[in-house]
C-alpha cells in the first residue's frame, strides 16, 4: 500500500527542466517570503497552486491522463486553468522579485529585457487580445483529434503540450487578476473582466460538443488500455468534455469575479485620492497625503 502510494510521486515522464522550473519557482518564493512580508492566504494560495502544477506535470498523473480521456482533461484543466488562477490570485510577482535580489535583476533581467527579440516577444504575449486568442486556442488545438494522437504517441509533443498549457495560464491569469491601475497593468481594469469571458467561449464550445456527440473522437485510449475498467468510450469522452465545458468555464468566471473585485478596489482608492487632492488644495501648507496615496494606488 505505502509503496504504491509513494510510487504515485516518481514522474512518468522525468523531466530536468520541468523538475528545474518548478524547483526554481518554489525557491525563490520561500526565499522572498522570508524576506518579504507577504499575506498568509497569498501564501496559501501560491503553495496550493504551484503544487498543483507539480502534481500535473511530474507524477504518475501523466500516466493516468494518457489512458483516459477525462482524467487527461482534469489534468490539463489543472495546468491551464485551476493552478496558474491560484498562482497568480496570489500575486506572487513582489515575492518573486524580493526572492531574486536586486543584484541579480540588474545584472541578468534588465539587460535581457533590453534584447530586441526579447521586447517584441514582449509586445506580442502580453497584448491583451493576442494573449486572450492564444489561452482559448492553445487549449483547442492540442484537443484536434489528429493532433491529439499524435501527442499520445509522442513524448516530446506531449511534453511541450505541458509546457505551452502551463505558461500559457500563468501569462493570461496574470494579465487578468493583475491587481494594480493601467499602466503598469497591460489590461485596463473592465478588459480584465471582459476577456476570460471571451476566452472560454472556445472552450466552452468545444466542451459542449464532446459531452453530446455520438462520435467516439478519441479512439487513441482504447487502443493504448483504459485506466477505468468499465467505463466505455463514449461516456469517458462526454465526462471529458463536461470537464471542459463545465468546471473549466467556471475557473473563468470566477477569475473575472477577481478583476472585478480589483476594479472596485481600484475605483474606491481612485475616490480617496481625489478626496485628498482636495483636501491638499484646501490645505496647501499641509503635507500631501493625496501624493502618497496615489502611489500606493501605483504600486498595487
Amino acid at each position: 500500500m505505502l509503496s504504491n502510494f509513494l510510487n504515485w510521486f516518481v514522474p512518468w515522464y522525468p523531466s530536468l527542466p520541468m523538475a528545474l522550473f518548478l524547483a526554481l519557482g518554489a525557491l525563490l518564493y520561500l526565499r522572498g517570503s522570508l524576506r518579504r512580508r507577504t499575506a498568509a492566504w497569498r501564501q496559501l494560495l501560491f503553495w496550493t497552486g504551484w503544487v498543483l502544477l507539480w502534481q500535473a506535470l511530474q507524477t504518475q498523473w501523466d500516466y493516468v491522463a494518457e489512458h483516459e480521456f477525462f482524467i487527461h482533461m482534469i489534468q490539463q484543466t489543472t495546468l491551464h486553468d485551476l493552478a496558474p488562477l491560484l498562482v497568480m490570485a496570489a500575486w506572487p510577482g513582489p515575492t518573486w522579485r524580493a526572492g531574486l535580489g536586486v543584484r541579480w535583476r540588474r545584472r541578468w533581467l534588465l539587460p535581457l529585457s533590453g534584447v530586441a527579440p526579447v521586447r517584441w516577444l514582449s509586445a506580442f504575449l502580453l497584448n491583451p487580445w493576442a494573449a486572450t486568442v492564444l489561452f482559448g486556442g492553445l487549449a483547442v488545438f492540442w484537443l484536434i483529434p489528429p493532433v491529439h494522437v499524435g501527442v499520445m504517441l509522442n513524448t516530446g509533443l506531449y511534453q511541450l503540450m505541458n509546457w505551452t498549457m502551463t505558461l500559457d495560464g500563468l501569462l493570461f491569469w496574470w494579465l487578468v487578476v493583475d491587481p494594480r491601475p493601467s499602466p503598469p497593468a497591460h489590461m485596463r481594469p473592465g478588459l480584465r473582466i471582459f476577456l476570460p469571458v471571451v476566452g472560454m467561449l472556445p472552450l466552452m464550445l468545444l466542451g459542449a460538443v464532446l459531452a453530446l456527440t455520438s462520435t467516439d473522437w478519441y479512439p487513441i485510449y482504447s487502443l493504448c488500455g483504459r485506466a477505468v475498467v468499465g467505463l466505455s468510450a463514449m461516456t469517458d469522452q462526454h465526462i471529458g468534455g463536461l470537464i471542459l465545458w463545465m468546471p473549466a468555464s467556471a475557473i473563468n468566471v470566477l477569475a473575472a469575479m477577481i478583476a472585478l473585485r480589483h476594479w472596485i478596489a481600484l475605483s474606491e482608492r481612485k475616490e480617496t485620492v481625489r478626496r485628498a487632492r482636495e483636501r491638499d488644495n484646501a490645505r496647501p501648507r499641509t503635507a500631501s497625503v493625496s501624493a502618497r496615496l496615489d502611489l500606493e494606488v501605483r504600486r498595487g
